[in-house]
C-alpha cells in the first residue's frame, strides 16, 4: 500500500469513494469536497494500491481558543478494503500533518451508529468528550472525540 498526499488529478477517484461510503443526505457535496482538498490549511492523504485508490482522509487545522487545533473532516476506506489497517495508517498520517502544522489537539465527530469508526478512533487514543444531538441528517447524533497529539515522530515515507 502506498500512502501519499493528494494531487488534483485524484479528485474523481476520491469523490467516487465518497459516493460509495456515504449516501445522500450524509454525503459531502462535490463542491464542498473540492474546497476541502484545495484548502491550504488541510492535508488530504491517499491510500493507493496498484494505482487504485483504496481510501483517503482529510484533516483541517486552524486557531482555537487554546491555540492551534485540528479537525478530522473525513476518513474513508472502500468497503472491500476495510479491516486491513488502512484506516489506522491514514489516521496516523493526518495526525502527523496536523502536528507539523503546530497542532496539539485533534478532534472529530463520528456517527454514534458507526461502530467500526468508533473502534478505530478509540484504538488510536481518541477519547469521547461529548455528544451532539441532531448533528447528522435524519436526527442522528454525533459523538465527539479528541486526542492530544504529542511531538512523536512518524515516518511519512510513501511506503507503509
Amino acid at each position: 500500500m502506498l500512502y501519499r498526499l493528494y494531487k488534483p488529478e485524484d479528485f474523481a477517484a476520491l469523490y467516487a469513494i465518497e459516493e460509495l461510503c456515504f449516501q445522500p443526505p450524509f454525503r459531502f457535496g462535490r463542491g464542498y469536497m473540492r474546497q476541502l482538498v484545495l484548502d491550504p490549511e488541510t492535508a488530504t492523504w491517499i491510500a493507493e494500491d496498484n494505482a487504485a485508490m483504496a481510501g483517503f482522509a482529510i484533516v483541517e487545522w486552524g486557531e482555537g481558543k487554546q491555540g492551534p487545533i485540528a479537525y478530522i473532516e473525513t476518513l474513508e476506506v472502500l468497503p472491500g478494503r476495510r479491516g486491513q489497517g488502512i484506516g489506522g495508517q491514514l489516521l496516523g498520517r493526518i495526525e502527523a500533518s496536523a502536528r507539523a502544522a503546530g497542532v496539539r489537539v485533534i478532534w472529530l465527530h463520528v456517527d454514534e451508529e458507526n461502530a467500526a469508526a468508533i473502534r478505530l478512533y478509540e484504538a488510536n487514543g481518541y477519547r469521547r468528550q461529548g455528544r451532539e444531538e441532531n448533528y447528522y441528517p435524519r436526527g442522528r447524533a454525533a459523538l465527539i472525540y479528541t486526542k492530544t497529539i504529542e511531538n512523536q515522530a512518524l515516518n511519512l515515507e510513501s511506503a507503509g
